[in-house]
């Protein structure tokens, strides 16, 4: 016998024993895919890198719109979420391609290149590229403006192939390219003047501008593109198909659209001039009243920096303000909200501090308990503006409408509804300046992210100081 052909038998022999024995064990071959593996394992690795805008920790624990959605789809799956982090962006794709997690959720952007290296899920979201300078530099108006100019980019990014792109039509175009750093630290070193442009996807950029004022965006650098999960490029796919399920279901549910503006909402209504003052007033005036934030926190189970971001929003800080309406102080209460809560003098810091954190513990309180944070929380500060009642009356215009009365992203396209008489007339509270609560609740959320980061961060320099204090001399 020919030795190919009986190699040929050898091999069907082999395949008849395996299938035997598979099936006289009573496991089906269809059983030992990945998507079961991942099931029978309890366990869902994914890779990724620790930026604002995908994995984190935060002060309540892990957070970013990455861990969040990949969370979402472990607890689908019924498993634990494990992540794991690369130690550089360029390292993500071929880590993926060798199989070493079970996909990458790492604010990847599809391209032509990467796919020939990995399988991308159904995007989830749609960002631009966006070509950002310093307050100080002169803003290119195209491409021809940054002929000349000092470029800097991370490596391995999709900003790489889109600068070779534009090459073709302007030769003269150069760039460098940075391999230790993340896109975050790039912006970071335009707004310390170290660099002189830089590329980066928009929801960067959105979260970056929170923190660092000076950073303006000359224009976009293309047309829009998308994000997506990146799997290993094998035949298996039971995983990649239940993933594409999974991101199909939130998009058709409204929970990717309430997860997007849960971490992006702030930061897309940013004002750089609005907190540019913002961070200096936290330098100036924040330090003599923290301790009456705290102190109240503490009392009503409150994040002091949420109580301050509202005291900010209502008064900038100023114990003595009073509006054309008659609220007073701080926390600019009503005499009536301020009799009530057993505040006697509503221009004393203490006392107002003390009694907007009462008011708001009750807000919180009587939301319904089937709504989870931070939604009920958003729902509170918007009935802190405008009353109860009047956020009844929304949430129910919200469900008439179809959607979901239990999600502050639902409720507040109603709000502004309270103030048009087609709308108004049928509630039982009548009307109401409902755009007045969004811009509250908008405003808040974004002094909120920034207290949060200047908090954060004066912990890592008192961190980083008592180690220095603590180690030995040399």
């Amino acid at each position: 016998m020919p030795l190919k052909r009986r190699s040929q038998k050898q091999r069907l022999s082999a395949l008849l024993i395996a299938a035997a024995w598979l099936l006289g064990s009573g496991c089906d071959p269809a059983e030992n895919n990945k998507l079961n593996a991942v099931k029978r394992a309890g366990e869902l690795v994914v890779l990724t890198r620790n930026s604002p805008t995908t994995y984190y920790e935060g002060p309540a624990g892990p957070t970013g719109f990455e861990y969040d959605l990949a969370r979402a789809f472990a607890d689908h799956l019924g498993v634990m979420l494990h992540m794991k982090t690369a130690d550089r962006f360029s390292d993500i794709l071929p880590m993926i391609a060798r199989g070493e997690a079970d996909f990458a959720a790492a604010g990847l952007t599809v391209t032509a290149l990467r796919a020939e290296q990995v399988r991308f899920s159904p995007h989830y979201q749609t960002i631009r590229q966006q070509v950002i300078h310093h307050a100080r530099t002169t803003r290119p108006a195209d491409v021809k403006g940054l002929l000349g100019k000092h470029i800097e980019v991370i490596a391995g990014s999709s900003y790489l192939e889109r600068l070779e792109q534009i090459r073709t039509q302007y030769p003269q175009l150069a760039w460098m390219t940075v391999g230790n750093m993340e896109t975050e630290e790039l912006l970071l070193q335009v707004q310390e003047g170290l660099t002189e442009f830089t590329i980066s996807d928009s929801n960067i950029v959105a979260i970056s501008r929170q923190f660092n004022p000076d950073l303006r965006i000359a224009f976009d650098l293309g047309e829009p593109e998308m994000l997506a999960w990146a799997f290993p490029p094998n035949t298996d796919d039971s995983l990649y198909q239940e993933a594409a399920r999974f991101i199909e279901a939130m998009r058709t549910s409204g929970e990717l659209e309430h997860l997007i503006e849960r971490h992006y909402g702030a930061a897309s209504r940013f004002n750089p001039i609005n907190i540019a003052a913002f961070r200096q007033k936290i330098e100036t005036d924040l330090t003599r009243l923290k301790p009456f934030f705290e102190e109240a926190a503490r009392r009503h189970q409150l994040d002091w920096r949420l109580l301050a971001a509202i005291s900010y929003q209502e008064s900038y800080w100023n114990p003595n303000a009073i509006s054309p309406t008659g609220v007073r102080g701080i926390m600019m209460l009503t005499e009536i909200t301020a009799q009530h809560l057993g505040v006697h003098d509503r221009l004393d810091p203490r006392q107002s501090i003390m009694g907007g954190a009462a008011y708001l513990r009750n807000l919180i309180d009587r939301i319904p308990e089937r709504i989870s944070e931070p939604d009920r929380t958003w729902m509170a500060m918007a009935a802190y503006n405008v009353g109860s009642n009047h956020l009844e009356d929304a949430r129910i215009i919200t469900q008439a409408q179809g959607t979901d009365p239990d999600k502050w992203n639902d409720v507040k396209e109603r709000l502004p509804l309270l103030a048009k008489a087609a709308w108004y007339t049928k509630t039982k509270h009548g009307y109401a300046r409902g755009y007045e609560p969004v811009q509250f609740v908008n405003r808040i959320r974004t002094y909120y992210e920034v207290l949060r980061k200047s908090d954060n961060d004066s912990r890592a320099r008192n961190s980083s100081e008592m180690l220095r204090l603590k180690a030995p001399a040399l």
